[in-house]
């Protein structure tokens, strides 16, 4: 048989960060392989945190690899979904590692999607001061995103990830036959923050993408696994000159200021964070246009790429009395706002983005051309 189109067996992607530096393992069938943990910590205690979702489909996979790892192997199902990503959810991942006497070289591993990744995460920033966890991503969002770079956080209802802590963990385990189980939804989802990395950074990558959005949205294998460790191997690039948000991470934001205020305005979990991001990246790249940043050309052509991963492009209206009025003051409650002013992301020229604050007139203009069909 010919295995030359193929993935690799397993690829790395090394996240620099001194003595806070680790792997991106990215490969099919890695829940299979025991040598995927080889380095991490064992002996003591394990605690598995997923989701309804996801514990049928891989919670008894990855308990029968740490049980040859670990004394005592413990896990805790939390519901699914954004609108769970709050701070009663958060505290039944601490009643169940008090409830069992964790101490603090008890690992956790997150098995599932970005808000499993994100709870764990906070969780184990803060349990005992600091206890080490395990990125085990499930969805493309979080395998290209969320689970690389160490940002943990809940959601507030004034404002998404407000409440958090960086903290990276000891390893991120991209199993790629995760994947084909992903609802269309979820998978088109993850394709806005494949997308994104194009703009941002490397426009070939977004001609790359285009040429092969097909292959990615029927989920061919050497196409995700090509995505997947371009992605990540651009977040590793940036978080590892700017781990903290200081200055040059904030352009992995690109779309996520209007996306964001799309979540809150609608309610967590009427969009998926993808498809807001994804009509997040339209509207910040007519902006940019507004600006004068790039030519006219791009903004369809990054709308008509976003259209064909199965993301929305048009806004939703957030406030029929004063919808540019409720954007705005949602968008002054963003972590790159500075004494209420917003700063977006922009791209300026493609292939590059840009931080920086906008008229707000001029943002309601785009507000008003986005929300049109």
């Amino acid at each position: 048989m010919d295995t030359s189109d193929s993935p690799p067996t397993r690829e790395s992607v090394r996240i620099d960060l001194a003595e806070r530096s680790y792997d991106i393992l990215i490969g099919a069938g890695l829940l299979n392989r025991p040598d995927s943990f080889d380095g991490l910590p064992s002996g003591g205690t394990a605690m598995i945190v997923t989701n309804t979702v996801v514990a049928p489909l891989y919670l008894a996979k990855l308990e029968a690899i740490l049980k040859a790892r670990h004394a005592r192997v413990l896990h805790v199902v939390l519901p699914d979904g954004e609108v769970h990503k709050d701070w009663a959810t958060l505290q039944r991942i601490f009643d169940a590692l008090l409830g069992a006497a964790c101490d603090r070289k008890t690992v956790l591993y997150a098995l599932g999607g970005g808000v499993i990744g994100d709870m764990t995460g906070f969780a184990a920033a803060s349990y005992m001061r600091g206890v080490p966890f395990v990125q085990v991503p499930t969805t493309l969002l979080a395998q290209v995103d969320s689970s690389v770079g160490g940002k943990t956080a809940i959601n507030h209802p004034l404002g998404k990830n407000m409440i958090g802590a960086f903290y990276q963990p000891l390893r991120v385990i991209c199993d790629l036959d995760t994947l084909q189980t992903l609802p269309d939804r979820e998978l088109s989802a993850g394709l806005a923050e494949v997308i994104k990395y194009g703009p941002i950074a490397d426009m070939d990558f977004m001609d790359w993408i285009e040429a092969n959005i097909d292959a990615l949205v029927a989920r061919e294998p050497t196409a995700l696994a090509k995505a997947v460790r371009r992605s990540c191997e651009i977040k590793a690039h940036v978080v590892g000159q700017d781990e903290r948000e200081s200055g040059l991470r904030a352009i992995l934001n690109f779309g996520h200021t209007f996306g964001h205020a799309i979540e809150a305005g609608m309610g967590y979990g009427a969009w998926l964070h993808g498809e807001a991001v994804g009509c997040g990246m339209v509207m910040a790249a007519r902006l940019s246009e507004a600006l004068g940043r790039v030519d006219s050309a791009f903004v369809p052509r990054l709308r008509a790429l976003v259209e064909r991963a199965g993301l929305p492009s048009v806004a939703p209206v957030l406030d029929t009395n004063d919808n540019a009025g409720r954007w705005l003051s949602l968008m002054r409650v963003d972590k790159k706002a500075e004494a209420g002013e917003i700063r977006f992301v922009l791209i300026d020229p493609p292939g590059q983005a840009v931080m920086c604050p906008a008229p707000d007139e001029t943002v309601a203009g785009v507000i008003a051309a986005s929300t049109a069909p």
